[in-house]
């Protein structure tokens, strides 16, 4: 279903029980238990998630999270639909800046587990074809992201 890569920070057991209990909540949530689709999640460095955004986005700064799906929503749809997936089809990628996550529940005031339980749903949501480009779409991409939040019992303080 998914793998952890740790990259240039030390491997965190409670990342991993968070991480998880995230990904299977968003695979029930959206019927993929079944699917086979398999994402990787990096655990890295302001730098390193710098590097991947200037290579891949021209965006020459760091980030919190980082989508790479592996699917056109209309695409990802319909093998859903029909459940015509291969044998460990990739969902995508999620790389996620572990010091972004810190900085961040400190900002929001909250905890670290709630900010990267957001920063796993938020990715998810962007390999499932979501954006929050537009409002209406922001407002459908929210509404998803805070059902799995709320199934968990993870709150913002």
């Amino acid at each position: 279903m998914f793998e952890i890569i740790y990259n240039g920070i030390v491997e965190n057991p409670n990342y991993d029980e968070t991480i998880g209990k995230v990904v299977k909540q968003c695979y029930e949530e959206e019927h993929l238990q079944d699917s086979n689709l398999i994402l990787t999640i990096t655990l890295t460095t302001p730098e390193h998630i710098q590097e991947i955004n200037k290579q891949y986005r021209n965006i020459d700064r760091a980030t919190d999270v980082l989508s790479f799906p592996m699917f056109e929503k209309p695409e990802l749809d319909k093998k859903i639909k029909s459940k015509d997936f291969e044998l460990e089809d990739m969902l995508g990628d999620i790389i996620i800046s572990i010091q972004k996550v810190e900085e961040q529940a400190k900002e929001y005031g909250h905890s670290f587990e709630r900010e990267l339980s957001y920063m796993v749903v938020h990715g998810f949501y962007h390999l499932m074809g979501y954006d929050h480009i537009e409002e209406k779409d922001r407002e459908i991409m929210r509404a998803k992201e805070e059902k799995i939040l709320e199934r968990l019992k993870i709150k913002r303080n």
